[in-house]
């Protein structure tokens, strides 16, 4: 009896020191020391470092990092992002999001060549097309838009998203 209870003890002494060492071992996201007080642009660095080695793999993540330092001038580092994410699977909801980024930086050209990408993906993807429709209105491009968004519509005339869309268009606000 004395055996089993003290070898219960080790063990779970045991199981107890893998659990802290594991727990100890894994770094902890540095919260805002890396970044308070900092001037903005070295902190905005710093946010992104961390949110860059948070995202790892995550496409979504690693686009929403390349779009900040798209957008905020630094294009190398956010194409190199892009680039990262477009060397492994790519799906539609990526070459939606590769696009949008290149729409916001005004790269029209690069925005429609991804998001043509996008429908060829899943030609009655209704969302990506309502989206898309509106980004073409807001450009100046009726003609396209207004025909993507039919289809959109047409296929889901009950969809408020499709709506809310076709107002981004058609009253210049940038679709999101």
């Amino acid at each position: 009896m004395k055996k089993s209870v003290g070898l219960a003890i080790s063990v779970g002494c045991l199981a107890c020191g893998i659990v802290i060492g594991i727990g100890a071992s894994k770094e902890k996201p540095p919260g805002l020391d890396n970044m308070r007080g900092r001037p903005p642009a070295e902190a905005g660095a710093a946010a992104l470092q961390e949110a860059e080695r948070l995202a790892g793999k995550g496409t979504w993540e690693l686009l929403g990092v390349a779009r900040v330092y798209y957008l905020s001038g630094d294009k190398t580092k956010g194409q190199a992002l892009i680039d990262k994410v477009l060397s492994e699977k790519v799906n539609g909801s990526d070459w939606q999001r590769i696009g949008q980024i290149y729409a916001d930086a005004g790269e029209n050209a690069q925005a429609e060549s991804h998001f043509q990408k996008v429908l060829a993906a899943d030609p009655k993807d209704d969302t990506g097309q309502a989206e898309i429709g509106a980004w073409y209105i807001h450009i100046g491009q009726r003609e396209k838009g207004e025909e993507l968004l039919g289809k959109a519509i047409a296929r889901h005339p009950d969809e408020v998203w499709h709506y809310v869309r076709a107002g981004e268009g058609y009253l210049g606000v940038s679709p999101r």
